[in-house]
């Protein structure tokens, strides 16, 4: 994997959450913290989940910070609190990708998990993983919403890369 396949999947990665939260919009405040049968609760659990995976693993890959715990869903008491975040969350990130070189992707890195657990993984497989784990739970926030009459419709890749015109 190279550099610009990982700056691909991030735009695609931050192409599939604008649509979620663009649909997320739509839901009255109370919808976004009803419960609701996804793994992490609500609509709002499932996004602060992506949203706080992102942060957690961008600090560990990029500062080499093993934060003991993933922020709590309270963080994040509205939706435009938890855009606000996401949108410094993307910027940071997006900083650091493109401060990566190919060799740098290569290159293995050492973390702890939030159980303590310690690990070492190659960081392009660690910044793909980011990508794969967004897409699993914006597909449960797409439930939600879907349920709520507000599907974000099609995320799938290849409607990205058709919008992009690649």
């Amino acid at each position: 994997m190279n550099k610009n396949d990982i700056l691909t999947l991030y735009d695609y990665n931050y192409w599939a959450n604008a649509r979620v939260l663009k649909a997320a919009a739509n839901v009255s405040p109370e919808q976004f913290v009803a419960p609701y049968k996804v793994s992490h609760g609500s609509l709002r659990g499932a996004l602060a989940h992506v949203l706080a995976a992102e942060t957690i693993w961008r600090l560990r890959c990029q500062e080499g910070i093993s934060p003991a715990a993933l922020p709590a869903d309270s963080e994040f008491p509205s939706l435009e609190a938890l855009r606000v975040r996401w949108a410094e969350e993307e910027q940071s990130m997006r900083s650091f990708l493109a401060s990566l070189t190919d060799e740098r992707l290569s290159q293995k890195i050492q973390y702890t998990t939030t159980k303590g657990v310690p690990f070492e993984n190659v960081l392009w497989h660690l910044l793909a993983h980011v990508v794969n784990h967004g897409t699993q739970f914006r597909s449960e926030a797409a439930i939600a919403l879907t349920a709520y009459g507000q599907s974000p419709g099609d995320l799938d890749m290849l409607i990205f890369f058709r919008q992009a015109g690649g």
